[in-house]
């Protein structure tokens, strides 16, 4: 999601209000943590969720149907470099969640600093309806994933990890308000955007680039058999249509020995490391900020 702009200044001493160029569309500048961003505070069950690197099974899933949209899909597939690295990709989506649902102040400025500067040349990402979406996608494969690989609590507080995830929109310039307010709002809206939903060219070869990356590392590619069919898996149905995928009785029994498979090794992963990831990557971004001073 954060990109390493190629000029500019923020460094570790970054401000929370953002400088935005004039003329860009998507209304003002927000502070990520305007939206009366909640805090855990001394709630460890709240901020272990929060922290839990699981809806990472989930990315794939989210930018498919972050990509579903006409709009969306047009701008990633002309500015974007998912053949190129596609781990790397996810990688900044994750750091930029971890900064603005777990991180301080300063580290939701610097993540939502840097989407800032990477999207400056991308048509429509101002749009705010089209930045709702994407950040919903994040919530509702959020959501998904704890569901299916393990995570029970996540239904007892997920009024509260939707409030928590509110600062992502607020960071890709969407006023507060027009987050939903609670789990049956999300819902509906949800279902209401689904509806609208088109699968593109332009989509299928983002698709192409995402899930068939010849130019990634070889631990991507040995991976990504797995990462397909997971992807594929979480789709609704209609959408998994559009895109073209196949998925009959076979594909539906793989997927379901990749959950099993998935669920079980979760089982056993201490919860010190299924929250590690967030703040590394995290620390990264602080450190891609002070080397390179970026965003003016």
């Amino acid at each position: 999601m954060w990109r390493r702009p190629a000029r500019g200044r923020v460094g570790p001493g970054v401000s929370a209000e953002r400088h935005v160029r004039p003329g860009r569309t998507g209304g003002t500048a927000h502070d990520p943590h305007r939206a009366s961003r909640p805090t855990a505070g001394r709630d460890r069950e709240l901020r272990d969720l929060l922290a839990d690197s699981t809806p990472v099974a989930a990315g794939g899933r989210a930018i498919l149907l972050q990509i579903a949209d006409p709009v969306v899909a047009a701008g990633v597939r002309r500015h974007s470099d998912f053949a190129r690295r596609p781990q790397q990709r996810l990688a900044h989506t994750l750091a930029f969640v971890s900064a603005v649902v777990s991180g301080t102040p300063a580290d939701a400025a610097l993540a939502a600093a840097f989407v800032d500067r990477a999207h400056v040349p991308v048509a429509g990402a101002d749009d705010v309806d089209r930045q709702l979406w994407v950040a919903a996608t994040l919530f509702d494969s959020a959501r998904l994933a704890h569901r299916r690989f393990g995570a029970e609590r996540f239904g007892d507080r997920a009024e509260e990890v939707l409030a928590a995830y509110a600062p992502i929109g607020t960071a890709l310039r969407v006023p507060p308000s027009r987050w939903p307010g609670s789990v049956a709002a999300f819902d509906r809206y949800w279902s209401e955007s689904l509806d609208r939903l088109t699968v593109t060219d332009d989509a299928r070869g983002v698709v192409r680039d995402l899930l068939h990356p010849r130019a990634a590392p070889w631990w991507v590619r040995v991976a990504m058999p797995l990462v397909r069919v997971v992807t594929v898996g979480m789709l609704p149905d209609r959408l998994r249509a559009e895109y073209g995928f196949a998925w009959g009785p076979r594909e539906r029994r793989r997927y379901e020995r990749a959950v099993r498979r998935l669920r079980a090794v979760r089982r056993v992963v201490p919860g010190v490391l299924l929250r590690l990831p967030g703040p590394l990557l995290v620390r990264a971004m602080r450190r891609a900020a002070g080397k390179h001073h970026t965003v003016r």
